[in-house]
C-alpha cells in the first residue's frame, strides 16, 4: 500500500498468463483467504482462472494474513486499499489491465463503493447480496430500527477480529500484530451504537445518494430471504439510465446463488463469465440486451424454519419498473382487507412484546451447514398483532417490487414502533411470512434527526415494506398483521404505551405483477464450480434454535447455537473452529427487560501451534441508555496471552 503496509493476496492464474495476459477478477473482503472462505474462494476463483481469468482473493487490511490494524468496517483507509489494489493488478504482466470485482456481503459492498471511485482499470462489478445504504440495512440499524440481531453482527466481528495471522505468511512478527488486532480497535458495536442517526458516519461509503458516480456496468444479485432484499431494486431504479446494468433476484438467504438456499441454485458462476466476457473481453455476447431484471417468484410453501427448496417460476423484465407491475391500493378495517373502503372505528395496538419470535434469523446464512433459520408459522405473532384479511382468492394474486402501508397513527407514549407483516393465509390456518416492514415513529419524517413522539397527536405515516416476488393461489387469503413489537429484530422503545390506528385514514398498498407469460425455468444453468480443497472434518457442526419461556417470570427467550465445527485444510494444514451463541430475552410488558448475550470461540492452529479466542458481548438497556458489557481472552495453547474488558453506558438517542 502507499503507506508501506502490505496486504496479502492469493492468485489463480490461467497457464500461460504471463506470455498471454488475461482479464482478472478481484474478490477484496475481510473473512481470511487462508482458512475462513478458503474453500469459498477456491470453488469461485479456480473456475475462473479456467476459464481464462485471473482471480485475485485479497486479504483487507488488518484482516486474515494481511498488515496492519482494522478499526472499523468501510472506512476510508479500506476503500483506498481497494483502488491501490485495482492499480496493482492492472500493472501485472499477467494482467490486460481490465480488471472486474465481484463479492458477497462486505465484498459486495466494497465492489459498490470501489466502482464511486472511477478508477479506470475497473471495466465492471457484480456485488452480491450487498447494501448500498449503510444505515439503512447495515451494522445495527436493520430497516432503520435499532435490531437486537443485528447487534450480533457487532459481536461476531468482535470475535473474529481477534483472530492471528498465519506465522508461516507472516513471518516472526505473527505474534506482535495479534496483539495489536486485539489491543488497538475500538469495539466496533461501540462505535454504531455512539451514531444513532443517520450521520455523516453513516454517510461514509454510502453508495445511496451518488449512484452517479458510478460509470461501469453494474450486475446486482440477491435473494428473498436475505437481509438485503431491496438493494437490487434500488440500483436498478436510480443507477444511471444510460448505464448497462442488470439484477438477478432469487429464493436464497445470504449465499452465492451456486449454493443458493433455500433451492433452486443457479449457474451463477456461468452467468458471471458472460458478465465478465462482454465487459472485461469485450465479447458482443448479448448479455447487455436481455433482460434488465430476472426475477423469482415465489409460490406457496407450507410455513417451516428448515425447508430447503422454494416453489416458484422466474420471470423476466426487459425494463424496470416495468408496465405489468402496478400499484393497487386496499382498504382496510374491521379485521378485513378490501378494494372498497371499510368504515371501521378506531383500533388499539398493543403487542406483547415477544411478538416477532417467529420471525426467523434476519440473515439466514448457510455457511456451516444446513439449519433451521427461515420464518416459522406466523399464526404465534399473528396472535399477538392486529390482523386484517383479505377475501378468498379465486385466482392467483402476484407480487414483485415494494410492499408498503400507509397508516394514521396515534401513540399514548413518547416514542413507539409501528411493525408490518404481510402474510399467505392458507385454508387450513396457516401463516407463511410474505414480507415485513419496521419504522420507529420518531424517524417518520427520516433517520437524519429522529423527532419527538407526541402522546395524543396523530400521525399519518408509510411503512415500507421489503421488497419481494411472491404469488399467492387461489383458495389462500392475504393478511396484514400490525404489531408494536417484534423482537429480536428490533429493539423496543423504552414506554409501555399503545397505538391507535385509524383504518378509515389508512391503506395497503401492493406491487401487483401481471404476467401472463410462461415461466422461464431455463433461465439459468445448473450449478458448476471449481473442485473444494480437500479438508478434513475433525468436529462435526452443530446447531440449535430454541424458543422457551419461563411461566414464572414471564420471560420469553431465543436460544440460538451456531458451532460450525473444527476442520483441517489440506493446503495449509490450518486448523480452524468457530462456535457462537445468541441468547435473546425479553418480558411480555416491561420494554427495559430486553437483553442480548453474545458468545464466541475462536480456535486458530497447525500442529504444536495452537491459538484460542474467547469473547462474550452483552446488550442490554434502561430508560435512558444502552448498557454495554464486552470481554474478549486470547490463548496461545495453554496460556493466556491477553484480556480486555469493556463495560459502557451510551445515551439512547430516538430508539
Amino acid at each position: 500500500m502507499p503507506d508501506g503496509c502490505r496486504l496479502s493476496a492469493k492468485l489463480w492464474l490461467p497457464v500461460g498468463a504471463d506470455q498471454e495476459p488475461v482479464p482478472a477478477i478481484l474478490e477484496y473482503i475481510p473473512y481470511r483467504k487462508g482458512d475462513g472462505t478458503a474453500n469459498r474462494d477456491q470453488v469461485i476463483h479456480a473456475y475462473f482462472a479456467g476459464h481464462g481469468y485471473a482471480g485475485i482473493r485479497v486479504d483487507m487490511r488488518g484482516t486474515g494474513d494481511s498488515e496492519g490494524i482494522q478499526l472499523d468496517e468501510y472506512l476510508p483507509i479500506e476503500q483506498e486499499d481497494g483502488q491501490a489494489v485495482l492499480t496493482w493488478i492492472a500493472s501485472q504482466n499477467w494482467c490486460t489491465g481490465a480488471v472486474g470485482m465481484m463479492g458477497i456481503s462486505w465484498g459486495g459492498v466494497a465492489a459498490l463503493q470501489a466502482a464511486t471511485y472511477r478508477h479506470p482499470a475497473l471495466k465492471a462489478i457484480l456485488p452480491v447480496c450487498a447494501s448500498d445504504d449503510r444505515y439503512y440495512d447495515d451494522g445495527s440499524y436493520y430497516l432503520g430500527c435499532l435490531s437486537g440481531q443485528t447487534i450480533g453482527w457487532g459481536a461476531v466481528m468482535f470475535g473474529r477480529n481477534a483472530r492471528p495471522p498465519d506465522p508461516v505468511v507472516a513471518g516472526e512478527g505473527w505474534r506482535e500484530q495479534w496483539l495489536s488486532r486485539m489491543s488497538e480497535p475500538p469495539l466496533f458495536l461501540e462505535t454504531w451504537l455512539r451514531h444513532q442517526r443517520r450521520d455523516s458516519y453513516w454517510l461514509q461509503g454510502t453508495v445511496q445518494g451518488q449512484y452517479d458516480r458510478i460509470q461501469c456496468p453494474v450486475y446486482a444479485v440477491t435473494g428473498w430471504a436475505d437481509c438485503w432484499p431491496n438493494t437490487v431494486l434500488r440500483l436498478l431504479e436510480n443507477l444511471p439510465t444510460s448505464l448497462p446494468k442488470k439484477g438477478t433476484i432469487g429464493p436464497w438467504g445470504h449465499a452465492y446463488p451456486h449454493h443458493g438456499m433455500p433451492k433452486p441454485a443457479i449457474g451463477f458462476l456461468q452467468e458471471a463469465l458472460r458478465w465478465w466476457d462482454r465487459w472485461l473481453r469485450g465479447m458482443d455476447n448479448g448479455i447487455d440486451q436481455e433482460s434488465r431484471l430476472n426475477a423469482y417468484i415465489q409460490e406457496r410453501v407450507p410455513p417451516d424454519a428448515g425447508h430447503s427448496t422454494r416453489p416458484g417460476r422466474w420471470v423476466s423484465e426487459l425494463q424496470w419498473p416495468n408496465t405489468r407491475q402496478s400499484v393497487k391500493r386496499w382498504f382496510i378495517g374491521n379485521e378485513q382487507i378490501s378494494d372498497q373502503p371499510v368504515n371501521s372505528s378506531s383500533i388499539i395496538i398493543k403487542s406483547p412484546l415477544s411478538c416477532g419470535l417467529c420471525s426467523g434469523e434476519y440473515m439466514p446464512w448457510y455457511t456451516s451447514g444446513f439449519s433451521p433459520q427461515l420464518p416459522l408459522d406466523q399464526r404465534d405473532d399473528d396472535a399477538r398483532s392486529v390482523v386484517f384479511d383479505g377475501p378468498i382468492l379465486d385466482k392467483p394474486l402476484e407480487l414483485l417490487g415494494t410492499p408498503s402501508a400507509k397508516l394514521s397513527l396515534t401513540s399514548s407514549a413518547p416514542s413507539g414502533l409501528i411493525v408490518a407483516r404481510l402474510c399467505d393465509l392458507w385454508p387450513d390456518g396457516a401463516s407463511t411470512l410474505i414480507s415485513f416492514g419496521i419504522l420507529n415513529l420518531a424517524q417518520r419524517e427520516g433517520r437524519e434527526s429522529p423527532l419527538p413522539v407526541e402522546p395524543g397527536t396523530c400521525y399519518r405515516v408509510r411503512v415500507r415494506l421489503n421488497d419481494t416476488g411472491y404469488s399467492l393461489a387461489p383458495g389462500h387469503r392475504l393478511r396484514l398483521a400490525l404489531s408494536t413489537s417484534y423482537w429480536p429484530i428490533a429493539w423496543p422503545t423504552p414506554d409501555e404505551g399503545w397505538l391507535t390506528l385509524d383504518p378509515n385514514e389508512s391503506a395497503l398498498e401492493l406491487p401487483v405483477y401481471e404476467d401472463s407469460s410462461p415461466s422461464d425455468q431455463t433461465l439459468f444453468a445448473e450449478p458448476e464450480h471449481a473442485p473444494y480443497i480437500p479438508t478434513e472434518s475433525l468436529r462435526p457442526s452443530h446447531h440449535e434454535r430454541t424458543i422457551t419461556k419461563n411461566i414464572a417470570t414471564g420471560e420469553s427467550v431465543l436460544w440460538l447455537v451456531k458451532d460450525a465445527g473444527r476442520q483441517r485444510f489440506s493446503h495449509n494444514q490450518i486448523e480452524a473452529e468457530e462456535a457462537t451463541t445468541e441468547r435473546y430475552v425479553i418480558g411480555e410488558t416491561d420494554p427495559l427487560s430486553a437483553r442480548a448475550e453474545y458468545t464466541a470461540h475462536q480456535v486458530i492452529a497447525r500442529g504444536n501451534w495452537q491459538t484460542r479466542t474467547e469473547s462474550s458481548l452483552t446488550v442490554s438497556c434502561s430508560r435512558e441508555l444502552f448498557l454495554l458489557d464486552a470481554k474478549l481472552t486470547a490463548y496461545e495453547g495453554d496460556n493466556e496471552v491477553y484480556s480486555r474488558s469493556w463495560a459502557t453506558e451510551i445515551p439512547r438517542d430516538g430508539f
